[in-house]
């Protein structure tokens, strides 16, 4: 483009201010949400794939195929000594194991421990997962049991500004002991699902007695194979590998209820685990989809209002063919334009989604950056595409008109009545996106409320829970001494144990129940351990029978155990699950087999995990000894500000067992851990939505804008031949709002199908009622009809005699 149609380019723009803001400000705002929401997909994506040679890595999960069972599906966890047993049968095997990470450990100092993100990992845990390193030899140090590798924060945290290299330090995990650092690596990245701190050894005594316990779940396996065609001609192995080993703990044909799985491990971070919905993963194509069709709307706006002003030049253009331009002249001017405008709309919109990326980390809880050389690429090729797109039509129609018919004609040509259809096909498909997007919101944000207000089977106010009764370092004999302390604290209700709490802190088992008279192994349920008055603690609404008690020393499973049946407490929903008719019917029955237990009561059904997770039908088992509690953790009632409370259990914990780190919170913290994603995602696709229903109507304020001036005579004869300004207003704004409505027809199945498959990851959904959607629509129309009524108004206040003489 020479200087002469640059400067032709700033008088269009400058002339039509309005137009140029609306048209270039809606495309910068599509770009900023697809920039900003592009940069949260591209996040998400990248977990692990920082790792050198990453593509090389894959964790063996654990497939479980259990009828009725709550844990179906595959886990990124294996038993202890798997890689040992595939060392045995597969010589060359190359793996290492990862046990704990995330406040899995602590470090001692001064007699007080301070919880640490540790795990124990192989000597050959550098040959597969290749931390960079900044000082020490990590292969060396880890084959001494005494040395520990930690990470460059926590050499700051422990050691300050000294040389850690060399100095001790105690780490606790199963027990305390001292190691001597040996080596420091870089913090790993927050794209990493990975939170290590401290990497310790293995010991070489197998930490717990189920090492080789097939059907335990106690660490991550993480295999290195050159190839992925070498990965898959492993994995087909597995399977006999599994009946041969899993013989004697699961029987004959164990691989039908246990199969071994290989995930490459970038696939981890969005991988579902068991039953589990893809929240994460749908989290992320459906912002991702937000993004693309936000973008997609503002370049249907964009395109819409570019070639809806195109007509308004076309006198330019046949002056200028009158002047000697010739139409390749003219088509090279239209598609420079366009792409300058696009470039001008794609520079705003990526200071836009700079300045919005605080805001968008504060409301999502990230940390997104723009990676500026990546971005420019993709804005470049947005910019050709937009543009060549917006300027075909002035470039390759307008070019083409006879310069004599055009200068001749009374109006510049607008594309006639196709050109109408296609501005309102443009139009239909843009609210039929922002509709669509208005009834997602809506369900988004009523669920997410929902799953935070539903009865949960217990009283979540008033209640902590301490997950610190389950650190390994407590003395089974000091949780008793513990518990009472706490619960001789003022304010304190009630103190209970058992090996599961609200939150899904603790244990998390099941079990066949064979039932009386049927073939099988019976039903799966979920079991839990509980203490005394746990129930009562919690609130629980009792439906049927009675719970346990000190009154009937056989509620105790030990002693139940020895030849008598067991007592337990089922919830409503194991009720049906085992075969009875009613909660009363259940009362004095005994299922088992082999293991007889005697139900005693009927509670209602206690969530104590994920909204999305299935609720599961699950009985209960008592036990009144604190030190027979596997993986204890408190529950605690209480009365008074929670804070004080909280604190003052802190301080407890502090003053009797300082070498363990205290580690609790109220129930309604642990619980609001499972809607983090969830509220994130709401957000971050209200935001979207927002935006994108914004960018419709400004196109839609444009073309009324556009078809009004046009139309000025046609309004004026029509005043004159007797219509009212309501009769002008009406018009106007019922053939504005006609491809609005139409766009129902696009909005209402596509909404209906997203969020259906959106509300089936969770156990419970609410109706998708067609409140929604009427509302959703009740809502466009209205955003609409106040989009295009100040145009109608001040289009039917004209006088006849004025618009009549404009040209």
């Amino acid at each position: 483009m020479n200087r002469f149609a640059l400067l032709t380019l700033y008088r269009s723009l400058a002339r039509h201010k309005l137009y140029a803001a609306l048209n270039i400000g809606g495309l910068a705002v599509g770009i900023a949400v697809f920039l900003v929401l592009s940069l949260y997909v591209r996040f998400e994506t990248s977990y692990e794939k920082w790792l050198p040679r990453h593509d090389e890595i894959y964790v063996v999960q654990t497939v479980w195929n259990l009828p009725g069972s709550p844990f179906n599906g595959a886990y990124p966890f294996t038993m202890g000594g798997l890689l040992d047993q595939m060392r045995e049968d597969f010589p060359g095997t190359v793996g290492t194991r990862v046990r704990g990470g995330e406040g899995a450990g602590s470090v001692v100092r001064g007699g007080v421990a301070t919880r640490d993100d540790v795990a124990q990992v192989d000597p050959s845990f550098f040959e597969v997962i290749d931390l960079p390193l900044t000082r020490g030899d990590a292969r060396r140090a880890l084959r001494d049991p005494a040395s520990t590798i930690i990470s460059e924060s926590a050499a700051r945290k422990y050691f300050g500004s000294s040389d850690p290299i060399g100095q001790n330090l105690t780490v606790a995990m199963d027990s305390a002991n001292v190691y001597r650092v040996a080596g420091v690596f870089r913090d790993l990245p927050k794209n990493s699902d990975f939170k290590l701190s401290i990497l310790i050894p293995l010991p070489r005594t197998p930490p717990s007695e189920n090492w080789y316990h097939w059907g335990s779940s106690q660490l991550q396996t993480f295999l290195r194979f050159p190839t992925a065609s070498a990965a898959h001609a492993f994995e087909q192995k597995l399977d006999p590998f599994v009946d041969r080993r899993g013989l004697k703990d699961m029987g004959k044909d164990a691989s039908k209820t246990q199969q071994l799985a290989l995930l490459p491990i970038a696939d981890m971070h969005l991988e579902p685990q068991g039953k589990q919905s893809a929240s994460q993963k749908m989290t992320v194509v459906t912002l991702g989809l937000v993004g693309v069709l936000t973008l997609l709307i503002a370049i249907v706006n964009y395109v819409n209002l570019a070639t809806a002003r195109a007509g308004l030049r076309a006198r330019e253009v046949a002056m200028r063919k009158v002047l000697g331009a010739d139409r390749r002249a003219l088509i090279r001017q239209f598609l420079g334009e366009a792409v300058l405008t696009v470039a001008l709309a794609a520079i705003l919109g990526l200071m836009l989604a700079e300045l919005s990326l605080p805001l968008v980390n504060a409301a999502g809880g990230l940390s997104l950056t723009i990676p500026y050389a990546i971005v420019a690429l993709a804005l470049i090729v947005l910019v050709v595409i937009v543009g060549v797109t917006a300027g075909s039509y002035p470039a390759l129609l307008l070019s083409r008109f006879p310069a004599a018919a055009v200068l001749s004609s009374a109006r510049a040509p607008g594309g006639g009545r196709a050109g109408t259809r296609t501005r309102e096909a443009l139009v239909v498909f843009q609210f039929g996106l922002a509709i669509a997007f208005i009834i997602g919101t809506c369900v988004l944000v009523v669920q997410t409320r929902h799953v935070r207000q539903a009865d949960l089977g217990f009283q979540r106010d008033g209640l902590l829970v301490v997950r610190s009764f389950a650190d390994s370092l407590l003395p089974a004999a000091r949780r008793r001494a513990v518990a009472d302390a706490i619960r001789a604290l003022p304010g304190v209700t009630g103190v209970a144990l058992g090996n599961s709490a609200a939150g899904g802190s603790g244990n998390d088992s099941s079990d066949n129940v064979p039932l009386p008279g049927v073939a099988g192994p019976g039903p799966s349920l979920r079991w839990i351990v509980v203490g005394p008055r746990f129930f009562q603690v919690y609130g629980s609404r009792l439906v049927a029978g009675r719970f346990f008690d000190e009154a009937h020393r056989a509620d105790d499973g030990d002693v139940g155990g020895k030849g008598m049946p067991t007592a337990i407490v089922i919830n409503r929903r194991a009720v049906p699950t085992l075969g009875f008719a009613s909660p009363d019917d259940a009362i004095g029955k005994t299922v088992g087999g082999d293991r007889p237990r005697t139900i005693i009561g009927v509670v209602d059904d206690m969530r104590f995990f994920s909204p999305r997770q299935p609720h599961s039908a699950t009985y209960y088992i008592y036990s009144r000894r604190p030190e027979a509690l596997d993986a204890a953790v408190a529950s605690i009632r209480f009365t008074g500000d929670p804070r004080a409370m909280l604190a003052a259990v802190r301080g407890v914990w502090q003053r009797m067992v300082p070498q363990v780190p205290f580690v609790g919170g109220t129930a309604d913290q642990r619980l609001a851990e499972f809607y983090v994603a969830d509220d994130r995602a709401t957000r971050l696709f209200a935001i979207g939505a927002g935006l994108a229903v914004m960018i419709g109507c400004v196109g839609l304020w444009g073309l009324a804008s556009f078809n009004t001036a046009r139309r000025v005579k046609e309004i004026g004869i029509r005043k004159v031949l007797g219509a009212s300004a309501r009769d002008i207003v009406t018009l106007l704004v019922g053939q504005f709002l006609r491809p609005v409505l139409i766009a129902n027809v696009i909005a209402w199945p596509l909404a209906f199908v997203a969020m259906r498959t959106w509300l089936a990851g969770f156990d419970d959904p609410i109706a998708l009622s067609p409140l929604y959607f009427i509302a959703a629509s009740i809502v466009a129309t209205a955003i609409a009809v106040l989009t295009v009524l100040a145009q109608s108004l001040r289009a039917s206040r004209a006088a006849p005699a004025w618009a009549l003489r404009r040209d």
